[in-house]
């Protein structure tokens, strides 16, 4: 048997047992899972296919590296949207209200919007342009068309069934998606394994522009803080807890795949940086796993929309006070993405989408660092300073990916 032949033959296997682990087993209806679900499925969004090459051109055989980086910028940014669903919920409260505060949570969540917003129809636009491109060919006039449909499904399930319902629709599509991951990194493994782990040694310049890119790709691992607006389903405590799995868990699918990838990254020079790049080049370990790979593609756009749009409807119907339900909420949102699919150039508008990110991150970084202050929590005061600095930096310098 061809080493060849193993790699098809295990990467199917890996895929099909993974895939009955996520669908047919207890974990299925483990609540814990259910709330990593939503933050998981937006942080291995569309950037996950596309980091690699990003990074590579970047930074060279120093991509690992840098991803690492990223996944524990993010992890500390985490860091503060964990303590405050912990410390400053409760001062969201009507009868613990901090008027400060409040202003500052409610800027945030301004912002906030308008970038789940974009997000939610970037991701679907995205989806519908890659079933064009890996299927048939580019037809801008029946993108904007499957989009509208797949928000509009999104919408009304959520309208109809409520969070239970986009629940259920993320699960399959997550469980699909990280079983498609699960065979790739087996795949990427067996062939590096098989030809040996050889590197081309490309390091390229460290600059001012480079961490400006750095800055910008911080956003693809953007997403855990959906886990702030589930609150009418999960306590605080599980929130904290699943949102911390989901950040490890990307994490190190994030770092363990760009090291996998990396001695096959060469192949890229000079091609479009796009999630096809990747697809074609996962062909030089296995032809199943690059079909499973657009597969992967389309779960991840779809997953990572219905996770924003989760997080949105939370945020809104906190906003009102509960007087916009999440189930109203969910619709809002995707006829507003449908507006914005046949009204703006998404790829063009994503941009400020990721400034936008960067910018609520910042302010919630901010309402945790008035707190940890008020409490004296001097490490907690000294992380997220660090955190101002790092986002205050992306905010006004950094260049997006989008």
């Amino acid at each position: 048997m061809s080493v060849k032949f193993l790699i098809e033959i295990t990467v199917g296997v890996v895929f099909l047992v993974f895939l009955y682990l996520f669908l047919f087993t207890p974990l299925r209806n483990s609540r814990t899972w259910k709330a990593t679900i939503t933050p998981l499925a937006s942080i291995i969004g569309s950037g996950f296919l596309v980091v690699a090459p990003l990074l590579y051109f970047i930074v060279g055989d120093l991509a690992p590296v840098a991803m690492l980086s990223i996944v524990v910028v993010a992890y500390m940014i985490g860091e503060a949207i964990r303590f405050n669903i912990i410390h400053e919920e409760p001062l969201l409260e009507p009868d613990r209200k901090d008027p400060f505060i409040q202003e500052l949570e409610t800027m945030s969540n301004l912002i906030l919007s308008f970038a789940y917003v974009i997000s939610v129809a970037f991701y679907i636009r995205l989806m519908s342009s890659f079933i064009m491109e890996g299927f048939f060919h580019k037809m801008p006039l029946v993108e904007n068309v499957i989009t509208t449909l797949v928000l509009l499904f999104i919408g009304i399930n959520g309208f109809l069934r409520g969070l239970d319902r986009l629940e259920n629709l993320e699960e399959y599509s997550v469980s699909i998606k990280l079983s498609v991951i699960a065979a790739l990194l087996i795949g990427y493994l067996m062939h590096d394994v098989s030809v040996g782990f050889h590197v081309k040694g490309v390091i390229k310049p460290f600059t001012l522009e480079t961490l400006q890119y750095l800055g910008g790709i911080l956003l693809v691992v953007q997403g855990f803080e959906t886990s702030k607006y589930i609150a009418h389903k999960y306590t605080p405590q599980e929130r904290v807890r699943t949102m911390k799995l989901a950040q490890i868990i990307s994490g190190f699918i994030y770092v363990a795949f760009i090291l996998l990838a990396l001695p096959l990254l060469y192949l890229l020079s000079g091609q479009k940086v796009d999630e096809a790049a990747i697809i074609g080049m996962s062909r030089h370990v296995s032809i199943l796993l690059a079909y499973l790979l657009v597969i992967g593609a389309i779960m991840s756009q779809f997953s990572a929309a219905v996770a924003d749009t989760i997080g949105a409807g939370g945020l809104l119907s906190m906003e009102t006070r509960n007087r916009l339900k999440p189930r109203t909420s969910y619709l809002i949102i995707t006829l507003a993405a449908i507006a914005l699919v046949w009204s703006a150039n998404i790829f063009e508008i994503i941009t400020y989408a990721s400034r936008a990110f960067a910018a609520y991150y910042l302010v919630q970084v901010v309402i945790a660092l008035i707190l940890a202050w008020r409490k004296r929590m001097i490490g907690y005061v000294f992380l997220f300073v660090v955190n101002v600095i790092i986002l205050a930096f992306i905010v006004v310098m950094g260049k997006p990916v989008g």
